[in-house]
């Protein structure tokens, strides 16, 4: 079960991206667990991934935003294996790194993206 400061956080996030959308990006929790979002990206114009659509998921540890998601991707591309971890330092793979300013820094990439990453 999460923590109740763990879902209140989940959901005002939810509430942020409904009201303030990111540009080629849609996520949402799961209508059935708060924990485990679902997300779609986009592929960036002028790259490989220009008309591609890239599906996957974060899970969401009940102790969060204190330890960080673990964040997978479903469709191939090339760059990730799919259904696997991703290695990045906002991610589980790297809690020793973790810290809740890197949500900060992810909607900043998010919203003002200069060069594809994925």
């Amino acid at each position: 079960m999460a923590e109740k400061s763990c879902v209140k956080r989940l959901q005002k996030e939810y509430r942020a991206l409904c009201k303030e959308p990111v540009s080629h990006v849609v996520a949402r929790p799961s209508p059935s667990d708060i924990l485990e979002w679902h997300y779609v990206l986009e592929g960036s114009e002028g790259t490989p991934f220009a008309g591609g659509y890239y599906y996957g998921k974060i899970k969401f540890p009940p102790e969060y935003p204190y330890k960080p998601p673990g964040i997978t991707m479903i469709t191939p591309n090339g760059r990730f294996m799919t259904q696997k971890k991703i290695c990045l330092s906002m991610s589980d793979f790297h809690p020793e790194s973790w810290n809740s300013m890197w949500l900060l820094v992810l909607k900043k990439k998010l919203c003002c993206p200069r060069k594809p990453t994925f």
